[in-house]
């Protein structure tokens, strides 16, 4: 299944009958970095025969292994034939860097995993990569869940993206590294490591890489340490479309804050000096550099793709020219460190140590049941949650915190009050916790909630980012897999949406596509729903869960009032810290300063409990609260619907004593936990009472109320169940809010069943 480049290969190596004066880019000749190719030696570029040698061998193994892809593919016990044929001038980045340097690499990034994996004893890339791509349960980094480049012994952190995705995450990574020291904060990789990620010319175009690349280079503009390297591999195509001629040189060039250096693909003695060149520049200076690196696309995109459709036959025969591994041999052919025959044994002999080892682990054992494919995400630790969910920072440590003044001695709070106080708590116990987003820091949150922490707790620990919800996230991403806990805070849920991939795509699929062997646990605070009043519109009035609640492993909250949130908070910390879980709190705006439940009754504001005194079960995503002991109705809801649903069961009561008849009694169930429903307690509660009404402030198309029903009556619910929603519709600014958001009076008339 190798083809024509195979074919190609021998061919051109075979011709060469006496010593070569030069490399495939003629002598004079400029290339990407602007500089004259000439023959290569020693002494011109400083790279040593040893390590050319080593960049063959990686090159060698990752082309074989490619044609490994196919042929298994067709054999039907392969299933990814996307290769690195062509790109494989990567592997000079990798051995210009250290093996605990992290990697975040793109699909096309083989030559780069198997230079890594030479670096370190005992590695094994051939059999990684072909368990990878048989999907095998053996495979060391996704356990058979998807091909993906990653090993922990590695520091190669695996990426599905197929666009830029990752991005963010490296530069969250690189952001963090140079914050742990004077915060005393543990880490996986050494004080000067570097980070580096690798896409393509054509993802740079992507708005997550635009956004990424637009936040390091503010950085560097602001003087904060970053030690990015960011690898551009430039074949000049997108599967099938061009990218314009020039074009990713000069957007790269433009980049403020990044430094640019090129390097041509087909000069393999320039890639190992540019390489290592940009490598020290970033390690010693801490600040990011992007390098530009020219490559080919060999075979298509992948083994579906017909290149004829879209090219013509000149054109990729015409690449043939530019393969790094033929410009490898030649160079170690120019050098007089192998002769032809010892090239072409060379090759021949990787070849069959690959088809050997893909023999050899064949049958594969694969994933064979749905609980097998779920365990990382459903893994669970409950003793080591319920202990950190309890913990409290020393009584000293506490006082200092709180400026002398706990908050249980502060009398009632508010919603917003008291998670200000629990990310106080959280804070001053965990010094790995760091809260961030737009005006969390100096102005204290658009509604206060983290007014104090950066006097508290300095700037190191409490800063705003740039109005970028993709950065904001991806900083947490990265944060969480530098040893930190993060607690990012998006402004409004509106403004998740464009963002909401980084939760998707990146941060709860990492303990999934790595067998659970990296994390990155966070809890991400998002203000949201509606009901503010005389303010609003459908962007600071959102009610769209949908998507939160629609990621498998990802745990969503909603604290319906100051008595609930504090242990929430600790909660959802102690699922991101303890078994490495991504955690939205989804907070109700209009709730953040409400204080009454009926005028003047301060209800809906709580006294502060300290962590010590917190119950278990308030720990557990599975567990819902309830208010009042009727017997015929049981009334589910959460967030502002509990409020609403209370004020509505004392009107239904006021309403049928007018008219002499008695309201149902009834008792309204706080579901709290929206992702994963706690269903059992649901249904246990449920199983007493006659009716069940569903009261439910988002949408009634994609809602939370359709999975309640849903869970009900695949429960085997035998009772009534109706709902009450708000309508399918954005939501308008102004007095027109109310014509289509859950009112009162909807749950007064579903509850007395519009008869009064």
């Amino acid at each position: 299944m190798s083809g024509p480049i195979d074919e190609h290969f021998l061919q051109e190596v075979r011709s060469w009958t006496g010593h070569l004066t030069g490399h495939t880019a003629d002598p004079g000749t400029v290339t990407d970095s602007g500089t004259a190719a000439e023959p290569g030696d020693t002494a011109r570029t400083g790279v040593s025969d040893a390590l050319l040698l080593d960049l063959f061998e990686a090159q060698l193994l990752s082309r074989h292994l490619d044609f490994a892809a196919r042929y298994l593919q067709a054999q039907g016990e392969g299933f990814y034939t996307i290769g690195s044929s062509g790109h494989e001038s990567n592997a000079a980045v990798a051995l210009a860097l250290r093996p605990s340097d992290p990697a975040l690499l793109h699909y096309r990034s083989g030559g780069f995993y198997c230079a890594r994996a030479g670096q370190v004893p005992g590695s094994d890339a051939a059999a990684d990569i072909l368990r990878s791509l048989t999907c095998s349960v053996d495979d060391p980094i996704s356990g058979g869940r998807h091909k993906v480049f990653g090993h922990p012994e590695l520091m190669v952190i695996p990426q599905t993206s197929t666009i830029a995705s990752h991005v963010p995450r490296a530069l969250g990574m690189a952001f963090a590294l140079d914050r742990r020291g004077p915060l005393g904060v543990a880490t996986p990789v050494p004080g000067d490591a570097v980070v580096v990620t690798s896409l393509g010319d054509a993802s740079v175009n992507h708005s997550t890489a635009i956004g990424a690349l637009n936040a390091a280079g503010q950085l560097a503009h602001r003087g904060v340490p970053l030690p990015l390297l960011v690898l551009c591999e430039d074949n000049g195509i997108g599967i099938s479309v061009r990218t314009p001629s020039g074009w990713t040189r000069r957007t790269l060039e433009s980049l403020p804050g990044f430094d640019y250096v090129a390097a041509d693909g087909t000069d393999p003695e320039q890639c190992l000096a540019v390489a290592a060149e940009a490598v020290e520049r970033v390690r010693t200076e801490r600040k990011p550099v992007i390098l530009h690196l020219s490559t080919v696309r060999l075979m298509g995109h992948a083994g579906s793709d017909v290149e004829l459709a879209y090219r013509s036959r000149r054109e990729i025969e015409r690449d043939y020219a530019a393969d790094p591994l033929v410009a490898t041999a030649r160079a170690l052919h120019a050098r007089r460190v192998q002769t032809t025959d010892e090239l072409v044994e060379r090759y021949e002999q990787v070849r069959r140590q690959v088809e050997e080892r893909a023999k050899r682990l064949m049958p594969v054992r694969r994933l064979d049941s749905a609980e097998a494919v779920m365990r990382p995400l459903t893994e669970r630790s409950p003793a080591q949650v319920r202990a950190a969910s309890a913990a409290s920072a020393p009584a000293a440590g506490r006082e200092a915190a709180f400026g002398g003044k706990l908050p249980e001695d502060s009398g009632p709070l508010t919603l917003a009050q008291s998670i200000n106080a629990a990310l106080t708590d959280l804070m001053a116990l965990h010094r790995e916790v760091v809260v961030f987003g737009e005006d969390v820091a100096a102005k204290g949150g658009v509604y206060g909630v983290t007014r104090g922490l950066r006097k508290r707790f300095g700037a190191q620990r409490v800063f705003d980012t740039l109005l970028d919800e993709q950065t904001i996230l991806g900083t947490a991403l990265g944060s969480a897999l530098a040893g930190f806990l993060p607690v990012p805070e998006i402004q409004y849920l509106a403004y998740l949406h464009n963002a909401e991939d980084q939760l998707r795509g990146e941060a709860a699929t990492l303990r999934f596509f790595s067998n659970g062997q990296f994390g990155n646990g966070m809890l991400v605070r998002v203000q949201g729903l509606a009901y503010q009043k005389g303010f609003g519109g459908h962007y600071h009035n959102d009610n769209s869960v949908a998507v939160l609640r629609d990621i498998p492993g990802l745990v969503l909250a909603t604290p319906s009032s100051a008595a609930e949130a504090p242990r929430l908070v600790r909660a959802m910390a102690a699922f991101a810290r303890e078994e490495s879980r991504v955690c939205v709190l989804l907070e109700p705006i209009a709730l953040y300063h409400t204080r009454d439940l009926a005028p003047g009754d301060g209800a809906w504001t709580a006294p502060y409990a300290p962590p010590e005194t917190w119950g278990h079960d308030r720990a557990e995503p599975g567990v819902g609260a309830t208010h009042g002991e009727g017997g015929d109705v049981l009334v589910v809801t959460f967030g502002n619907g509990v409020p609403m649903s209370l004020r509505a069961v004392a009107a239904a009561e006021e309403r049928a004593a007018r008219h002499g008849r008695s309201a149902p009694r009834t008792t309204v169930y706080d579901l709290r936990w929206l992702a994963p429903l706690p269903v059992d307690d649901l249904l246990q509660r449920a199983r007493g009472f006659d009716r069940v009404l569903v009261v439910d402030e988002t949408r009634r198309s994609g809602g939370v109320s359709e999975g309640v029903v849903t869970a009900l009556v695949d429960g085997g619910y035998r009772g009534a169940i109706s709902r009450v929603t708000s309508k399918d519709s954005i939501i308008p600014l102004g007095p027109a809010a109310s014509t289509v958001l859950l009112s009162e009076e909807d749950i007064i008339d579903a509850l007395l069943g519009g008869t009064l």
